[in-house]
């Protein structure tokens, strides 16, 4: 792969995780819901929110755990 496809992919990865990220936060969206939404499956937005996004934004990472340590508390409920 050249460069500047490398590069593509890279600034393609980070917009999806930032898009992910705020429609999470915006729906108090869970994986699922998000996953399904963007077109990629539960364990890339997982990634995403636990492994890429910590890097790319600290605070909007925080937001997006907050909703989902929400979810996950009251899935028995759904």
């Amino acid at each position: 792969m050249n460069k500047r496809a490398n590069n593509f992919m890279k600034n393609f990865i980070r917009l999806r995780v930032i898009h992910e990220a705020n429609y999470i936060v915006q729906e108090n969206a869970t994986i699922r819901q998000a996953a399904y939404e963007f077109g990629v499956g539960k364990s890339t937005v997982h990634k995403d929110m636990v492994v890429r996004l910590p890097d790319i934004d600290q605070g909007l990472y925080s937001e997006v755990m907050n909703v989902l340590s929400y979810n996950k508390s009251n899935r028995h409920i759904r």
